[in-house]
């Protein structure tokens, strides 16, 4: 009896939802709540019960929408039916994938781009192996990035702009054409295959020649299957390749330049030099994570988090300590931009208290960098950009952790030496540099 009880309440429940859901999800404007139950209240639902047709009231349905309304407002406990398991995501279309199959075989200058939504960990090396038989020059970004590992012969990480405007096909796994690529006008006069989970995003600001809607890191597994050609493109990839080499070797020259603290590009290559293969990178921050994005490399697929697409800030000491605990052992970073430091400066404390010996590395150049040069350079004005160059390292000292400053380029290596070693003897460890201005990023969106 009392199971049955239960099942019925499930299904009235699911019935409320079903009739109030779209409500729900879209609150209706000032003054359209009413014309919107009146029209729920001439409509015909299905009796969770009987199966019968039946109507409910607009006092009912009403009731119904406020009581859900202000439960979610206020934090009232709810006797909600329990949410139904995620699906699978959906198998990619084979059709389509034949129609990509061909375009791919038929290109002189590919590029392929993967975003987070293309990596599961339980496929991510059958992935990577697509990939390599694919023979497609590669740029990762979000959680796709590491995938690769560092230096895989189609992993690509400068000039993307110029390899899109070149390509004759591009095929974009999970990466919507929104800000990023400038609304799709990045790819020029490109051929587009999308895959995506989305068929919203797979369309988004850019037509598709092929949508290959379904799981988009399966999607690369089939096209793989069908279209491998571990060879292609032997001279655009050689064209692509030295243009990334070119430069590398124009951020080793401004890393080498002097200034009167520390150049925020020799700092993340020296961390990019003595990592640990094992580490796990956090990146937390505008200018200066962004930055070090250009320069270190994920080890291994899976081993890099950052605030998202949309730069949310404060990411840094939950995901730290979340990876920390999924990895132990793993050499956890945290590599903070001085803005977003104090979102979640606290969780040192929490570091200390449960032994988690992460390193973080507070880039202080006094900032928000990535607002304040394009806000300088249009209106002339840093108001609400300055911050202080505050003392990091002392307040993860107070929570108990080790604390290091760093004033010049000749400190670092000593100053990441006793940060690796603090944190191999289980201590949590903070690392605040003194960063000079640089216009390193100028005009880049990095994400």
């Amino acid at each position: 009896m009392q199971s049955n009880s239960w099942q019925h309440r499930q299904r009235w429940g699911l019935l409320r939802l079903q009739v109030i859901g779209q409500l729900l999800a879209s609150p209706p404007e000032a003054g359209a709540l009413q014309a919107a139950l009146t029209a729920l209240a001439q409509s015909t639902w299905r009796h969770p019960l009987t199966g019968a047709d039946v109507r409910f009231g607009f006092s009912t349905i009403e009731r119904w929408y406020l009581r859900r309304h202000v439960a979610r407002m206020f934090g009232e406990p709810r006797d909600d039916p329990p949410a139904p398991p995620l699906p699978d995501p959906a198998e990619p279309d084979a059709p389509a994938l034949d129609r990509a199959a061909r375009l791919l075989a038929g290109s002189a200058r590919p590029v392929l781009l993967i975003g987070s939504q293309a990596v599961e960990p339980s496929t991510a090396d059958d992935l990577a192996q697509a990939i390599s038989r694919l023979g497609m020059p590669t740029y990762l970004s979000g959680m796709g990035r590491g995938l690769l590992g560092r230096r895989h012969p189609l992993l690509l990480r400068h000039r993307r702009r110029e390899a899109l405007r070149e390509a004759d096909l591009v095929v974009l796994a999970g990466v919507p054409c929104d800000f990023r690529l400038d609304y799709g006008r990045h790819l020029g006069r490109a051929t587009v295959v999308s895959l995506n989970l989305s068929p919203a995003e797979a369309r988004l600001n850019r037509r598709p020649a092929v949508a290959v809607i379904g799981h988009p890191g399966r999607a690369l597994i089939a096209l793989a299957a069908r279209a491998a050609d571990p060879d292609r493109a032997t001279a655009w990839r050689a064209a692509c390749r030295e243009r990334d080499e070119g430069r590398e070797r124009e951020i080793g020259e401004q890393a080498a330049v002097a200034g009167t603290q520390v150049n925020p590009l020799a700092l993340v290559r020296a961390i990019e030099d003595v990592a640990a293969e094992d580490s796990v990178f956090v990146l937390d921050g505008g200018d200066f994570a962004a930055t070090a994005s250009y320069v270190v490399a994920p080890r291994g697929p899976l081993r890099h988090l950052d605030p998202g697409v949309f730069g949310t800030l404060g990411v840094g000491g939950g995901f730290a300590l979340g990876a920390a605990v999924a990895r132990p052992g793993a050499e956890v970073w945290i590599l903070y931009g001085d803005g977003a430091a104090a979102y979640s400066l606290a969780e040192f404390d929490t570091f200390t208290r449960h032994g988690i010996p992460v390193i973080a590395v507070v880039g202080t150049d006094a900032s928000w960098a990535q607002i304040a040069r394009e806000q300088v350079s249009a209106l002339g004005d840093d108001v609400a950009t300055v911050l202080r160059a505050s003392d990091y390292h002392v307040a993860a000292e107070g929570y108990g952790g080790e604390g290091i400053l760093v004033r010049r380029d000749d400190e670092i290596a000593d100053a990441l030496t006793r940060a690796r070693a603090a944190a191999a003897s289980g201590r949590a460890v903070l690392v605040n540099v003194l960063l000079d201005r640089s216009e390193f990023r100028r005009g880049s969106i990095s994400m």
